[in-house]
């Protein structure tokens, strides 16, 4: 299970640091590195609120957009037996190759 906090689209890892007894945690799938950290669940879900809105109003200031975790859009490669697989599947549900890949990669990732 992946330790995890979720607020306006984003995501935070969060660890752990027993040297200094504190939750850190770090925005995920932006390259901008944006962390925070608390020694209290409340404080770090506090801190981690305060950091997302801190870098949005941030980017807003210097006249960038913020980075959103993820588009939409999804390139991969895959062997080609993989492909065809896939696609065989798709058409066996009567769905595109888009929607099922989109199911098949939201039932991978709700099992974290």
């Amino acid at each position: 299970m992946m330790n995890a906090m979720t607020f306006k689209g984003y995501t935070a890892r969060i660890e752990y640091d027993d040297a200094d007894q504190i939750f850190v945690g770090r925005l995920a799938g932006i390259r901008d590195i944006v962390g925070f950290h608390a020694s209290t669940v409340e404080g770090l879900q506090n801190a981690f609120h305060e950091s997302v809105n801190d870098y949005v109003q941030a980017c807003e200031k210097l006249g960038q957009s913020p980075q959103k975790p993820a588009s939409g859009k999804l390139m991969l490669r895959v062997p080609p037996e993989v492909h065809s697989a896939a696609l065989t599947a798709a058409q066996a549900s009567g769905v595109s190759l888009n929607q099922w890949a989109s199911k098949a990669l939201q039932v991978a990732a709700q099992g974290r």
